[in-house]
């Protein structure tokens, strides 16, 4: 007797509960660490692993994708190569970062 009496409603969100949530984040902010330092030291070893650690290809998409913005299909007609080549680059740009930089902080 599968009906949807078995199921409890779902109560839609309202805009109290937006309220709610916005009320959540401000008090997150005011009673968190300041983090700044670690931020900082971030940004810093996050400059020199990409300067020693990437290789040259992997660099310039990674550049050419989260400093400048361009999207995949943009970056692969500007250097002539797949998008899928643009994909896997950028995915085994961020592994290296992501393994230099996960101790850094």
């Amino acid at each position: 007797m599968g009906g949807t009496q078995d199921r409890p409603v779902k109560k839609a969100i309202t805009s109290r509960d937006n309220e709610f949530l916005g009320d959540l984040t401000a008090w997150e902010r005011s009673h968190s660490e300041d983090n700044s330092e670690q931020l900082e030291r971030l940004r810093r070893n996050l400059a020199k692993v990409r300067a020693r650690e990437l290789t040259p290809r992997q660099s310039e998409m990674i550049h050419l994708y989260y400093d400048l913005g361009l999207s995949m299909g943009a970056i692969a007609k500007e250097l002539g190569v797949d998008k899928s080549t643009v994909s896997r680059t950028l995915s085994r740009g961020r592994k290296r970062l992501k393994r230099y930089l996960q101790y850094s902080l």
